[in-house]
């Protein structure tokens, strides 16, 4: 490991190992700063102006020409995507779910998913947290706030609209990303233990959940933090359908709780190691 590590991200390391140890696992490990509330009608969740589509339209352009900027300097280098005809064989929308370890890992989402023959005729939207949306500058603002997403918001007539364009999109045959274990940590590898609304959406639109879960090596390639810049490789699970025969709350625990046993399997699978947690240690 390199000696020229950046000191913010040893700290974020340390911060993880804290949270893990004391079994907090939906808590962010970054210190966002405060931001504004997004407020009724300000985002246009159901695409229905024009204006909206044709700012996607450009953005997903200009993000299109980065994500291959990257690739292209192996600065986020894919080396396998397994599993692809999971979303290939569906013939409804789906909310998708995925490990979250960094802000990049939306890019993967982005990358398989225009793998996919299913991109042809669905799209991908992804739930962001509100500071995303009514908070970053620059760029990648552009892209938070252009790039199908479907902000949070502490406003709860602005998070109704939000849960709303959820089943409107998934009932009209799209994908919705929802990051269901709701924090972030910096490269983590051990997939964390899930919250059930991405499931609960499921069985309210009637669609299944598809599992991602992204693997992460070490590549020669040391990044501007002094860490080595890390390749990927991206499974899809079989899509995991709501039983009928159960209530609501019972069919998202029960699709909840494949999806945890899946990515668990993923990996042990992966790396060659059980999956167990410091604050287990502790018991």
């Amino acid at each position: 490991m390199s000696d020229n590590r950046d000191p913010g991200r040893v700290a974020i390391l340390k911060k993880i190992e804290d949270f893990e140890r004391q079994g907090i696992f939906d808590k962010d490990v970054e210190d966002d700063p405060p931001a504004p509330v997004l407020m009724p009608g300000v985002c246009d969740y159901k695409q229905k102006k024009l204006s909206t589509r044709i700012k996607a339209k450009v953005v997903f352009s200009m993000a299109r020409k980065f994500l291959k900027k990257l690739q292209k300097d192996n600065s986020l280098p894919v080396k396998a995507i397994h599993g692809i005809e999971n979303l290939d064989h569906l013939h409804s929308g789906a909310v998708l779910t995925c490990n979250h370890f960094s802000p990049m890992d939306s890019f993967l989402m982005q990358i398989a998913y225009e793998k996919s023959k299913a991109k042809k005729k669905r799209k991908l939207f992804r739930i962001i947290r509100e500071g995303n949306y009514t908070n970053f500058p620059g760029f990648y603002g552009k892209l938070m706030r252009n790039c199908n997403t479907l902000p949070l918001s502490s406003n709860m007539t602005a998070l109704k609209e939000c849960f709303d364009a959820v089943e409107y999109h998934l009932k009209n045959g799209h994908f919705v990303l929802v990051y269901a274990e709701q924090s972030m940590w910096w490269n983590y590898r051990k997939p964390k233990p899930l919250k059930n609304g991405a499931f609960h959406f499921a069985c309210k639109a009637n669609v299944p959940v598809v599992p991602f879960y992204i693997a992460q090596e070490d590549t020669d390639k040391i990044g501007e933090d002094g860490f080595p810049v890390q390749a990927y490789t991206i499974f899809i699970g079989e899509p995991i359908e709501p039983e009928e025969n159960l209530s609501l709350p019972a069919r998202a625990d029960k699709m909840m709780e494949t999806n945890q046993k899946w990515s668990k399997r993923m990996y042990e699978e992966f790396y060659k190691t059980p999956l167990t947690y410091l604050c287990d240690e502790a018991k």
